[in-house]
């Protein structure tokens, strides 16, 4: 009987390439350059001999797994879905695959990621925390190599963030620019069994800008209703209509909260713009296709996305280093659901 044919291996794709098997280990790993006549033989010999790298050996004596976890808080929500998909093309640009957890209804999750890190199971972690008191970026003894994302503040691990209490401020503001005097908020309230490291941030910023416009805050118009999707915007929506005080905008601490609004205000024969106005936060894909298109808070997500692998892959190479943090820029994107003019009249 015929055997199985035996693998090739890298020096069988030096001699058919006419290289040293050194340079046949620099094609596969990229690490020192090679000129690109050269380059190209050995990929048609490796394409000839269908050899396949062992890379998982090679990261495992080097240390490494060439694997990274990403948790998220709720991975049901577009913006998570669109930041997911940015630090995945991130992550494989730079010869990484990422492991993907959901960590809001089960915070421990973030300490079986962190054992996996210590048993070098994953080279790093990008953890989004909603509260620090329920994460092992507060807890643990040691750290590996971490990335937090979002707007838990500490100072133990490398962070990347929006500003998010002047982002909602600078939404507040947009809204109170075109005339509006009684801002519902959906997404923060006085509630501390419900709120996040987010809602805290973002509830603070519209009392900044409430605060500069000599407009008291009224708790009676703020909610919070978690998980922060649509059905809890609908939800939030109905909750602040049914205590029936007077409003003229609604902010929402995400896209998918104020398409929620916006569905619960047609439904009671609110129009937008013209009776109330409305923003979101996030620039999700779907926001620019609501009904009408949100005005919203926006940001470059791939650019956020390269940040935090940046950091991260840093983080990897040296753990002596001092934690960073970086805050990206952020934007109020106008559209059609505050189509007013500053002085407040419909155009």
């Amino acid at each position: 009987m015929t055997g199985t044919p035996a693998r090739a291996r890298m020096k069988d794709v030096a001699a058919l390439a006419g290289v040293s098997p050194k340079t046949v280990s620099n094609v596969v790993t990229g690490t020192v350059a090679v000129r690109e006549e050269t380059r190209a033989r050995v990929e048609a010999a490796m394409a000839e001999l269908d050899f396949v790298p062992n890379l998982n050996a090679r990261g495992l004596r080097q240390g490494r797994s060439g694997i990274i976890a990403l948790a998220l808080p709720d991975l049901a929500t577009a913006y998570s879905a669109e930041l997911v998909h940015r630090i995945v093309e991130a992550a494989h640009e730079r010869g990484l695959a990422v492991q993907i957890e959901e960590t809001a209804s089960e915070p421990d999750r973030e300490k079986e990621l962190l054992s996996r890190a210590r048993a070098h199971l994953v080279d790093g972690l990008i953890l989004n925390p909603i509260r620090l008191e329920d994460s092992v970026v507060r807890h643990a003894d040691r750290l590996p190599p971490i990335v937090v994302i979002g707007e838990v503040e500490q100072h133990r691990a490398d962070h990347v963030r929006i500003d998010s209490q002047q982002a909602a401020a600078d939404a507040a503001r947009h809204v109170l620019e075109r005339g509006a005097r009684r801002i519902a908020v959906i997404g923060g309230d006085d509630d501390a069994s419900v709120a996040t490291a987010t809602s805290r941030l973002r509830l603070d910023g519209v009392h900044d800008a409430l605060r500069e416009a000599g407009i008291a805050r009224d708790p009676a118009l703020e909610i919070n209703r978690l998980p922060w999707s649509m059905a809890a915007g609908a939800e939030g929506m109905r909750e602040i209509l049914d205590r029936r005080v007077a409003f003229d905008a609604v902010v929402a601490f995400t896209d998918s909260m104020a398409a929620g609004a916006l569905h619960t205000l047609h439904d009671h024969g609110i129009d937008v713009p013209g009776d109330v106005i409305v923003t979101g936060f996030d620039d999700v894909e779907f926001s620019q296709f609501t009904s009408p298109s949100l005005t919203t808070i926006a940001f470059d997500r791939a650019a956020f996305a390269e940040a935090t692998l940046g950091l991260l892959q840093s983080r990897m190479d040296d753990r002596t280093a001092a934690p960073r943090s970086l805050t990206l820029s952020h934007r109020v994107l106008e559209r059609a659901s505050t189509a007013r003019t500053p002085a407040g009249h419909r155009p």
